[in-house]
């Protein structure tokens, strides 16, 4: 295979794994704050045929920007309907942050300890793509424009009056985004923000990655 077809593979998968994490992180959230939708609709699942939208995960794989099926939520069952819809929106990045972490873990454990061979040099690869997809859908759908999540958690905080005035025009400024993204507008702030979390992350990981380095050195000595 090409390289670049192994590229367009890693980001297959890696589409594979980030956008059910995002997806079944909403469903799981509004079932445990008493909306069982999600639930009732096969939705709190990793399988990616339950949030694949054919059109938006081939774009996600080639063009780099693309969207899932959205999660069905009914404000009417949480306690509270504006943060119940505010933290389900929000547990879909926290879900790919959180993925980003236990990939970025994976990663630097490899990094010491695994053999180099083309296996690992594939998982490494496969590793880092992951990092990066999950950070960028997470700091993308953060954005607190409609229909993003950010948008959400906007109504938390914003009167409804404003923000039902500007759900109204959703359609459009979700075309406005991709646009956008896909002409490189939003490149430096979203490249600005994907760095702080990377950055974020790396610190998180420091711990982990002394042990390793600590281990890993104590093995060679002993080896010498």
């Amino acid at each position: 295979m090409t390289s670049q077809g192994i590229y367009y593979l890693i980001r297959a998968l890696v589409t594979a794994i980030a956008i059910p994490f995002h997806e079944a992180g909403h469903a799981l959230a509004a079932w445990l704050l008493g909306d069982p939708t999600a639930k009732r609709e096969g939705r709190l699942s990793l399988n990616p045929f339950r949030h694949f939208d054919l059109w938006g995960t081939l774009c996600m794989i080639f063009v780099g920007v693309g969207w899932a099926k959205p999660v069905s939520t009914d404000p009417r069952n949480f306690k509270n309907p504006k943060w119940g819809m505010a933290l389900t929106a929000l547990a879909g990045p926290v879900a790919n942050l959180l993925l980003a972490y236990l990939g970025m873990i994976i990663w630097k454990l490899m990094y010491y300890w695994a053999p180099v061979n083309d296996m690992t040099i594939f998982a490494a690869r496969f590793l880092q793509f992951l990092v990066s997809m999950d950070v960028g859908l997470a700091v993308f759908n953060l954005i607190p424009v409609p229909p993003l999540d950010g948008s959400r958690i906007l109504l938390a905080v914003l009167p409804e009056r404003i923000y039902f005035g500007i759900m109204r025009y959703e359609r459009f400024i979700m075309i406005a985004i991709l646009a956008a993204v896909y002409l490189g507008f939003l490149d430096g702030p979203l490249s600005t923000m994907n760095n702080v979390v990377w950055d974020l992350l790396d610190l998180g990981t420091q711990y982990i990655d002394k042990i390793a380095y600590s281990i890993y050195y104590a093995g060679m000595g002993a080896v010498v």
